[in-house]
């Protein structure tokens, strides 16, 4: 058993270093290897290698392996079907193949290369995907080519599952043990796939009319676990087990449901498994075979890279989609782990090249997220044509944007996008739209709206969008990370543009504001605002005080918006009366309100009002008099056109 002291160790151990994780945007999967690094028994032994903490471990295996099979999905697979099936295919038999005649030129058995072949040729899901996402690339060529040799590598797990075990068994020959393992499965499948279907479904049905969570869940570690365990008792491994109870499960209808109550069990399982994985490693041996982990780290990043590169580029990708399918997978993954210990187990791996394994793949999880962040300045200098294909794009969008003047540029173009666009049209106020979604563009394109493919996080996509001509900029997607760096270059390229940013909810409103933010939109506000006056209004309050509270809920939370709801008819009586309207002042050097406190700034006398100043590296604050105001400030009025003009001449050249 694992002593009660020990385990509170590793559970501080392991918050400890996920969070520095966190903290610098690295996967917790890394945090998780640290900790089993550091604390294992060959670094500062404070926590031994027990043997019930490695069998505890195993279920995370498990439950990733159950989870996977959840996402085992037939139309997935056939819509990516030639990505899947033929690049991923391509790239893990090449790894594989190539790693197994090293080993064969190197003296092991060819069943060792296999398993070290098969380790070797995967590559981190997790990580890559998050990586991905932040950069907005998921739906790019090279993202799409990334997630199809994933999933296939993903699929490639459980035939290696099966056959490592079968090749430690030396007693019969090869071929006997092949074919007994095979028909295992085939009676295993048909037992599980056929009867399951007519029993899980009405099972799950069965328990789920009992309406108790708790029932829910016990059934779940029932099924996912029972069929682990009939697995291995036919010969097989629990992982398979898992792999098929997550198959079935996914044909019902709480495949949902049961992700959702599955995952805490996963991701803490799971993270034992990577932290008795780190705790594996001895340093004394890496010391002495550290030119084969640095080795080792070569073939994973540079070599591998390079490989899948060249394989993406045989499928029709073009170079720089090739080079960078190749950066994003160049490096060892969690289910490498998981083949090495299945190695491990059935003595195909001796320990010291399993350790010199375990510690490259760590090195190379640690180099990828440096290695995809600067992606784009190496793809420019391994592919020629990348240079013609970047000035192509961005003379694309100059020349689409050059008749735009006075436009709102939106980043993204999706559903919030789209509907922001319609409500501008009906105000003749133009629009020029960035995605990097390929089949969005070309279809919004062909309905004639200005939408071009483009990276707003890019410094030549926005100009060449026609920022210096803009009067607005909208970041209609909630992506912390990429608005960040929509903003840093807003403020540097045009400080005085309003620009306006959506985000999910409120934490990282403070953020955003600071960075520049003229307004931050969080969804879940609005959205619990509609729910709210919904709500009063079935329940008979008048629509007047409905309207009331929500005005008064809005004007606490953005400030420009004081002052505009006013009731339903104290504006729409005459459309053609002069309204007033927001305006931005940017204050150059040189401008003589520069030194100046607002209470000294006679604006009030032209009937306009300062609804906020904004300032580098500073959160929008709202205006009082003894503000003194400097170069570079951004003031954001609010008054009717005629007055603006007036106070903005008040502002830079005085009376």
């Amino acid at each position: 058993m694992i002593e009660l002291h020990s385990l509170l160790l590793l559970l501080a151990a392991a918050v400890l270093t996920v969070v520095v994780c966190r903290r610098f945007k690295l996967p917790a999967m890394l945090g998780y290897l640290l900790v089993g690094l550091l604390i294992g028994p060959h670094t500062l032994a404070l926590v031994p290698s027990t043997e019930a903490a490695t069998h505890l471990a195993e279920f995370g295996v498990v439950f990733l392996m159950f989870t996977l099979g959840l996402e085992f999905n037939l139309a997935k697979l056939n819509a990516m079907r030639r990505t899947v099936f033929g690049l991923g295919t391509a790239q893990v038999a090449t790894i594989s193949i190539l790693v197994m005649l090293i080993a064969r030129l190197s003296g092991l058995s060819w069943p060792t290369g296999l398993a070290l072949g098969g380790a070797l040729a995967m590559s981190s899901t997790a990580m890559v995907s998050k990586l991905l996402t932040e950069r907005s690339e998921l739906n790019s060529p090279h993202g799409q080519n990334a997630i199809g040799i994933l999933l296939f590598q993903d699929l490639a797990v459980v035939p290696l599952l099966i056959v490592l075990p079968v090749l430690s068994q030396h007693d019969e020959p090869l071929l006997t043990e092949l074919g007994t393992a095979a028909l295992k499965i085939v009676v295993v499948l048909i037992v599980l796939l056929y009867l399951g279907q007519h029993l899980i479904r009405p099972w799950f049905n069965l328990v789920a009319k009992q309406h108790s969570s708790e029932l829910f869940m016990l059934n779940l570690l029932l099924v996912s676990l029972g069929i682990a365990w009939l697995t291995e008792q036919a010969g097989l491994s629990l992982a398979l087990g898992a792999f098929l109870a997550g198959m079935l499960i996914a044909e019902t209808d709480f495949r949902y449901q049961v992700e959702d109550d599955i995952r805490p069990f996963r991701d803490l399982l799971l993270g034992l498994f990577f932290v008795t994985v780190g705790m594996t490693l001895n340093f004394s041996v890496l010391l002495a075979q550290w030119w084969q982990v640095l080795l080792l780290v070569l073939f994973l990043v540079p070599v591998k890279a390079a490989l899948i590169a060249g394989l993406a580029k045989l499928f029709g990708t073009s170079p720089g989609g090739a080079w960078r399918t190749g950066f994003a997978l160049g490096q060892g993954g969690e289910f490498a782990f998981v083949i090495l210990a299945l190695a491990i187990q059935y003595k195909l791996v001796a320990e010291p090249l399993q350790q010199t394994c375990v510690a490259g793949i760590i090195l190379s999880m640690l180099i990828t997220p440096f290695l995809i962040q600067h992606s784009d300045k190496l793809v420019l200098r391994l592919a020629s044509s990348e240079w013609m294909n970047l000035a192509a794009n961005l003379h694309t969008i100059a020349v689409r944007s050059m008749q735009a003047q006075g436009h709102v540029v939106l980043c993204g173009y999706g559903r919030s996008g789209q509907s922001l666009a319609r409500l501008l049209a009906k105000e003749n106020i133009p629009i020029f739209a960035l995605d990097l979604d390929p089949e969005k563009v070309r279809e919004a394109a062909a309905a004639g709206e200005s939408v071009v493919f483009g990276d707003a996080s890019k410094r030549e996509v926005l100009m060449a969008a026609g920022l210096m001509r803009a009067k607005a900029l909208v970041v209609t997607y909630a992506d912390t990370h990429s608005a960040m760096k929509i903003l840093e270059l807003a403020h540097l390229l045009r400080p005085d543009l309003p620009v306006i940013v959506r985000t999910q909810d409120e934490s990282d409103i403070d953020k955003l504001k600071q960075a520049g933010a003229t307004e931050v939109v969080a969804e879940i506000l609005e959205g619990s605002l509609m729910l709210a006056s919904h709500t009063l209004m079935m329940l008979g309050v008048p629509l007047n005080k409905v309207l009331l509270r929500i005005r008064e809920v809005r004007e606490a939370r953005y400030s420009l918006f004081r002052g505009f709801f006013r009731g339903l008819n104290t504006e729409l009586g005459d459309p053609e009366r002069p309204q007033p309207c927001l305006h931005t002042v940017h204050l150059l050097i040189g401008a003589i309100a520069i030194g100046q406190k607002l209470g000294d700034i006679p604006l009030a006398s032209l009937n306009v009002e300062i609804r906020a100043i904004r300032r580098r590296n500073m959160p929008a604050t709202l205006p009082v008099p003894e503000f003194e105001l400097q170069a570079g400030d951004v003031l954001v009025l609010f008054g009717e056109q005629e007055n603006l003009a007036a106070a903005e001449k008040l502002l830079l050249q005085g009376m």
